[in-house]
């Protein structure tokens, strides 16, 4: 099959996932749907998809990483950057170290340095599989900012490790202090090459907008391109790419601080790039789905005497070993931490590490990881027991989303409500004081009218209006506590989404009674579009 036709086929379902997912009255995962449409294309309609692990990896993991460093709050993650380092590195080399001798102790067809490449591939952790499985129980906004900083860098950390233990299963040979030397030389220059290329970009997208004016659809392209650029950028200068993705979606925060962005250009980009991972996430699980159904009917780690079911035991013992793992290891590095002054008992800290613990989930990085294992040695034969780390890998990812499809909802009822798991920044003071410059300026700008205006009333007018509606919600905020304040802001809130629909449905009349043509109809709707996400996005 074509892979135009194969690309379409993918999108095609993925699309149908999202829809059942909505439609079902159980709140199902939607990695889970994706894996089963996957396995009903590959094993009710036979279609078999190659895969080329080179391109799989380049098409898959820069835009995924840019896009997790561009989104994590900063401030959050400077704040806790201390524990997330010791999770997404300490964390990842314990497991690595740990599952690595395990696997080759465990699986007798797997050779020692692909038994730490798999070790390495599972170490990384996912949090868009997390958010989609906990459920309609709200994660504290702490937790959920150190779960995506780990799942950020041990996805880097991780992945480069795996890079070198491919290498020593390809070359037969390992050096412990070149492969030291060496992760920290590809480290750093993969951090330095990242931000270099995202700072590059930013300004140069500055300096063509004073020239020339700025264009949505050039902000929103070179977006998509940053990652790939600083991913292979890092790759030609032989340091992590990975880490050169990753690091280009922090740095683009900050250079997008520093230049006036139109309002359209940050909508439009955050749409395009939340359907963007949508995709890519979605297409990595049906593929996740599809290659069960072709290992089911392969011949697993070329050994015939490897049952289903004994690989179903491996899968058991590593998963439960790597939840150990990540048990022991959560557990030390939170007893070090400032958490420990906030948790005064046992039982609210063993319910905190469990939620650490089972939120460790496996997916999107991981498998993208097991499907770029190279499928030759140099010699043209396959790679011993990679048919069978596939399996590992896929196992575990399922293993893990199902864990915290169940397990998840029921600890997060139970996680002691703590201000330390307080999101950071004061909301209400943020949103005092940019009310406050908005006061003072319109001031400033009431004081430039003069008898020289041609409509010099219609200005007096507009502008004492707006100054009342910025003075009410400075006066209601210094009046009101936090509470009031927030009940106030949901039911107004509430009042104005039931206008707008009204608004809405009312043009969608005068269009069809064609009182109003084409353009002006798009024109009006979209003004109640862009009021109407400016609500959505306080919800």
């Amino acid at each position: 099959m074509h892979y135009l036709v194969l690309a379409l086929l993918l999108l095609l379902v993925v699309a149908l996932s999202l829809i059942v997912a909505r439609i079902l009255p159980l709140p199902i995962p939607l990695p889970l749907i994706q894996i089963v449409g996957g396995v009903i294309l590959g094993g009710v309609f036979g279609i078999e998809i190659p895969l080329d692990p080179e391109i799989f990896f380049l098409l898959f993991i820069p835009p995924l990483l840019f896009l997790a460093g561009w989104r994590i709050p900063k401030g959050a993650f400077f704040r806790d950057l201390g524990l997330i380092v010791t999770l997404a590195v300490g964390l990842v080399v314990f497991t690595v170290v740990g599952m690595g001798f395990f696997i080759y102790w465990l699986v007798p067809v797997i050779p020692v340095a692909v038994a730490f490449a798999v070790a390495a591939i599972l170490a990384p952790t996912d949090p868009v599989a997390v958010s989609v499985v906990h459920g309609g129980n709200a994660m504290p906004a702490r937790l959920e900012h150190i779960l995506a900083g780990e799942s950020l860098f041990n996805d880097a950390s991780g992945l480069d490790i795996f890079r070198f233990a491919v290498a020593a299963a390809m070359t037969g040979s390992f050096s412990f202090s070149q492969a030291v030397g060496g992760f920290v030389w590809v480290a750093v220059g993969g951090i330095a090459i990242g931000a270099g290329v995202a700072f590059i970009c930013g300004y140069l997208l500055r300096w063509l907008v004073r020239i020339g004016g700025e264009d949505s659809a050039i902000q929103i392209l070179v977006s998509l391109l940053v990652p790939f650029a600083a991913y292979m950028a890092g790759q030609s200068l032989q340091v992590s790419g990975i880490l050169a993705a990753a690091t280009a979606g922090i740095a683009t925060h900050y250079t997008n601080l520093h230049g006036s962005e139109m309002s359209t250009t940050r909508m439009d980009r955050r749409a395009v790039w939340k359907t963007v991972q949508t995709v890519l996430d979605g297409i990595i699980f049906v593929l996740l789905g599809e290659q069960l159904v072709r290992l089911a009917e392969a011949d697993l780690a070329g050994a015939r005497h490897t049952s289903l079911g004994m690989v179903a035991l491996y899968i058991l013992a590593i998963s439960l070993v790597l939840l150990l793992l990540r048990f022991i290891w959560v557990w030390v590095s939170l007893y070090f931490s400032r958490f420990r002054r906030s948790i005064c008992s046992l039982s609210a800290h063993l319910i905190l590490v469990s939620v650490l613990t089972v939120s460790g989930v496996r997916g999107a990085i991981t498998l993208a990881g097991a499907f770029s294992l190279p499928l030759l040695l140099p010699d043209g034969s396959p790679l011993p027991g990679r048919e069978l780390a596939l399996a590992i890998a896929m196992g575990v990812i399922l293993f893990s989303l199902l864990l915290a499809s169940f397990a998840l909802p029921l600890l997060l009822k139970h996680l002691p409500d703590t201000p330390q798991l307080a999101a950071i920044g004061d909301e209400r003071g943020a949103r005092m004081s940019a009310a406050k410059a908005a006061e003072e300026r319109l001031i400033i700008l009431r004081s430039t009218i003069n008898a020289h205006w041609e409509h010099k009333d219609v200005a007096y007018e507009a502008i004492d209006h707006l100054l009342e509606v910025y003075r009410r919600r400075i006066s209601t905020g210094e009046d009101e506590n936090e509470e009031q304040v927030w009940v106030r802001a949901r039911v107004e809130r509430n009042f104005r989404l039931a206008a707008l629909a009204a608004e809405r449905k009312q043009l969608f009349t005068l269009r069809v009674r064609r009182e109003i043509d084409d353009e002006l109809h798009r024109k009006l709707v979209m003004e109640v579009d862009l009021v109407e996400a400016s609500l959505m996005s306080k919800g």
